[in-house]
């Protein structure tokens, strides 16, 4: 019956890639390439976004944390998101959209010059790469084991190399097009598969096993203990949670390509910004839905650890459930949604790159505008090269030794307080000029490693200290400070700079120039 299961995934994968293809269209220009023209309807990006950041262990791992103790501790997470994208989607998009941006950094470009516009795209092409290289090499590790399970026996290396050339046909030729129709279309499979899920397990534990979850705090939502070691070092600590998470999703949603590019693919700012905010709600319904599929399984299982079912960690608990809890075909359309949350991120990291490399560093390179037809080949070359850099690299690190997960999660610690102070010393310090931002970009990002890879809090729980890093959310407020402190005292050493010929204050969203061929020819 098994076969069933693996006919629904390859169906998938040739689905996919057809219905991205067939949604793009063809790709006339470099900016139709990378915002799709800014003519995507609002809704299907806001699903992209969705998608963009949900990772295949962010759908293995939210019900194995409610299992084990997290309760709806991912949920709160998800409130202090949704007001940081409130404030970008207030703040940050109309500088984007009213300039009429293609890359986040752009901004940065007409505010400090091209050094620090480079500077920064440099930096997030090299963290994207780190950052998913490591996630697509463990997405490979359960989806290895699913197709063990299946009796398909392949390695790391194969699942990668396949993952990438599926995902690369749809994301080199139609685009971000593409990448946000079939972010979409994977976000609702992979969320469709967790409502299903808690369908079916609802109908096995009935209204008993709901009261004997909630009687067990397997709902509990806030975290009110208030030690500051907890709070310093803890995720779900209510204050790290609503101000860090806030403070974090600023920088992960307003100065990250990544994000940011999908927004600027709305057809007016108010499109985009309920985008954003739209994005937001969905995280926290999927992580509502994730973490109750967790809490179910709880009493599904009567409440038994992780040894006592025979699994090695609490991220093997949903895709076991889905091997042997639920019918053939509906297992296979599970399996294939986490494909889907891996393609999703994958897509969306190529596409943005691409973008960021031929909008923000190449660009300024040349001394006349090429052509539309040479920046379109130039930017579907750069989704080829970053497709083989990604690959290579997660290939590479399948050797090595180390915690894939928290090696992921940390990499945004060293760049992303930087990326958002130096948006907000432009806004902020108006006497801040290139040189104050670049020293401040370079200084932070010096300290954050410092920070990220030797300081240590020690927390004391049930009698015993245990050493752990700061919580992830806390870092980027920590870098946006050191930010904000090096360069306002660096800029009262000159006079302010020369007001810079950016858009006109009452210039109408949407109409400002063609960012990517207008600023190509710059010197």
């Amino acid at each position: 019956m098994r076969q069933l299961d693996l006919v629904v995934i390859v169906v998938y994968l040739i689905g996919i890639a057809w219905i991205g293809l067939r949604k793009a269209g063809r790709q006339k220009s470099a900016k139709d390439y990378f915002v799709g023209e800014g003519h995507m309807p609002w809704w299907t990006v806001s699903f992209s976004v969705v998608a963009t950041e949900t990772s295949v262990l962010t759908v293995i791992s939210v019900p194995g944390g409610a299992y084990s103790g997290q309760g709806f501790g991912n949920v709160e997470l998800a409130l202090g998101y949704v007001v940081g994208r409130v404030v970008v989607a207030t703040v940050l998009i109309p500088l984007y959209k009213r300039g009429g941006f293609v890359s986040a950094y752009q901004y940065l470009g007409d505010r400090f010059g091209l050094k620090l516009q480079g500077l920064a795209s440099v930096t997030f092409v090299f963290t994207r790469l780190l950052a998913e290289g490591v996630r697509l090499f463990a997405s490979a590790i359960p989806i290895k084991l699913l197709l063990d399970e299946f009796g398909v026996h392949a390695s790391y290396r194969v699942i990668i190399v396949v993952i990438t050339l599926i995902t690369v046909v749809y994301t080199y030729l139609g685009g971000i097009k593409a990448v946000i129709w079939t972010d979409a279309i994977q976000m609702v499979l992979y969320l469709g598969g967790a409502v299903l899920a808690v369908a079916v397990l609802s109908a096995h534990v009935g209204a008993d096993g709901y009261a004997r979850a909630l009687h067990a705090g397997k709902f509990a939502l806030f975290d009110t203990d208030f030690d500051l070691a907890h709070i310093l070092t803890s995720p779900f600590a209510l204050p790290t949670a609503i101000v860090g998470g806030a403070i974090f999703a600023m920088a992960s949603h307003g100065s990250d390509q990544l994000i940011v590019q999908r927004v600027l693919a709305t057809r007016t700012l108010r499109e985009g910004q309920k985008a954003m905010i739209a994005s937001g709600v969905f995280v926290t319904v999927q992580f509502a839905a994730f973490s109750l599929v967790g809490a179910l399984l709880w009493s599904y299982n009567e409440g038994k650890s992780f040894t006592e079912l025979g699994l090695s960690s609490s991220d093997n608990l949903y895709p076991e459930f889905i091997l042997h809890g639920l019918p053939v075909v509906v297992s296979g359309l599970l399996v294939a949604g986490i494909l889907g949350a891996a393609m999703g991120s994958l897509s969306s990291a190529l596409n943005s790159m691409s973008n960021s490399t031929v909008a923000d560093i190449i660009h300024s390179f040349f001394r006349t505008t090429p052509s539309e037809e040479a920046l379109l080949r130039l930017a579907r070359w750069m989704t080829l090269v970053w497709a083989t850099l990604m690959a290579v690299f997660a290939c590479a690190f399948s050797a090595s030794t180390g915690n894939v997960y928290l090696t992921g999660l940390t990499i945004a610690g060293y760049t992303y307080g930087a990326l958002l102070g130096a948006f907000l010393l432009g806004r902020l310090v108006k006497r801040a000029g290139e040189a104050d931002s670049i020293v401040a970009f370079l200084v932070t990002i010096g300290v954050m490693t410092y920070i990220v890879r030797g300081v240590k809090i020690d927390v004391t729980t049930d009698g015993t200290t245990v050493s752990q890093a700061i919580a992830a959310q806390w870092l980027v407020p920590i870098g946006v400070l050191i930010t904000l402190l090096v360069g306002g005292v660096l800029s009262l050493f000159h006079r302010a700079p020369e007001p810079s010929a950016g858009p006109a204050p009452d210039e109408e969203p949407g109409t400002g120039p063609d960012r990517l061929t207008s600023t190509v020819g710059r010197n």
